[in-house]
């Protein structure tokens, strides 16, 4: 068997493999009551030198970064701006005004009464977690920060924690995961409502894939 030959067999393995662990995983978790818990995971909080909003929710995130913020537990809060659709930058490229989902954010940040100072973006563009993780690293680095708190959803976060700890190990710089209040999903019954449904089995889906080493 030539050398091409057999590594194309080897990737058809690998996926062969995670496809069928994929369906175990999902099978066991519509068997599962408790994997709407499992997903969801809520660290103590200490004081750290940033709040780090994930991109991805229009409200729930960044409105519990404001009352951490609010509360004390970092001076500033960091959002992440996610991936802009080119169309977005083809209409403002041409003078027609249409903010950014992160711009109305930050104005209602604003209105809510967080200082303009406190408030960053993450420099770049991120269209998945593993991204906006290795971005966040880089920031905290450049900034000699020692702890960030991680803002996101509640199913979001097991596998946030995942993403944040393989990206930050070795950086010394301490990672804390937490989950918006704001956050309205029912983990108790979430097989009886579509959109907890597909929020479980979508994060189960990339949660093995992250684990996998398949995921970016």
């Amino acid at each position: 068997m030539t050398t091409g030959r057999l590594a194309r067999v080897r990737r058809t393995a690998v996926r062969v493999l995670a496809l069928a662990l994929l369906a175990t995983v999902l099978a066991g978790a519509l068997a599962c009551p408790y994997a709407g818990h499992y997903l969801i995971v809520d660290e103590p909080l200490d004081r750290a030198d940033a709040l780090v909003v994930l991109g991805g929710a229009d409200v729930e995130r960044w409105l519990e970064a404001v009352d951490l913020h609010r509360e004390g537990y970092a001076p500033r809060i960091v959002l992440s701006p996610g991936f802009d659709d080119p169309l977005g930058d083809r209409l403002r490229a041409r003078g027609i005004r249409f903010p950014r989902m992160i711009d109305i954010q930050r104005e209602a940040m604003l209105q809510l009464g967080t200082p303009e100072e406190a408030i960053e973006l993450l420099p770049g563009a991120y269209d998945n977690t593993a991204h906006e993780a290795a971005g966040a690293r880089r920031l905290a680095e450049a900034r000699g920060w020692t702890r960030v708190i991680v803002v996101t959803s509640k199913y979001h976060t097991r596998r946030t924690q995942y993403a944040f700890r393989r990206e930050f190990r070795g950086s010394g710089i301490d990672v804390r995961v937490r989950a918006s209040r704001y956050d309205e999903v029912s983990p108790d019954r979430w097989w009886q409502d579509r959109a907890n449904l597909r929020w479980v089995l979508l994060e189960m889906q990339k949660l093995l894939s992250y684990r996998l080493g398949l995921g970016a």
